[in-house]
C-alpha cells in the first residue's frame, strides 16, 4: 500500500501543526486566564499530537497484517488508547478541578489543525474523482 507524497507530507506536518496550534492557544490564554490555564492548553496540544502520532503509527502497522489479527490488535490498542486518555483526564481533574476545560480547549485544537489541511487539500486538488 503505498502513500501519495502529498498524503504523506500532510500526515508527517499535522502534528507539528496540531502541537504549534497548541502553543499558539496556550500563549493566547496567557493573559487572560493565567500561567496554570496557558499550561494546560498547550499541554492538551501536546497530548494530541502525541495521539495523533500514536494513531498514524499504530494503523501503519495494523494495515500490514492480515485481517484477523488487525482487527484484534487494533481494537486491544484503541481501548488502551482510550484508557490512557480518559486516565489524563482523569489526572487533571483531581489536580486541577477548576481548569479542566484549558485542557481539554488544547486537545481540541486538532480539530481546526484538520479542517484547515481539508481546505489546503481541496484546493490543491485541481480535479475530482468520480
Amino acid at each position: 500500500m503505498d502513500i501519495d507524497p502529498f498524503e504523506e507530507r500532510i500526515l508527517r506536518r499535522v502534528p507539528l501543526e496540531i502541537l504549534a496550534a497548541g502553543a499558539a492557544a496556550g500563549l493566547i490564554a496567557l493573559p487572560f486566564f493565567g500561567l496554570t490555564s496557558a499550561l494546560l492548553v498547550f499541554a492538551g496540544g501536546a497530548m494530541a499530537s502525541l495521539g495523533f502520532l500514536w494513531m498514524k503509527v499504530s494503523l501503519t502497522r495494523f494495515l500490514q497484517r492480515d485481517r484477523k489479527s488487525a482487527l484484534r490488535s487494533g481494537v486491544l490498542t484503541y481501548l488502551a488508547r482510550f484508557g490512557l486518555i480518559l486516565a489524563v483526564f482523569s489526572f487533571i481533574i483531581l489536580l486541577f478541578p477548576g481548569r479542566i476545560l484549558a485542557f481539554v480547549a488544547g486537545f481540541s485544537v486538532l480539530v481546526p489543525v484538520f479542517l484547515g489541511e481539508g481546505v489546503f487539500a481541496l484546493v490543491r486538488v485541481k480535479t475530482w474523482k468520480s
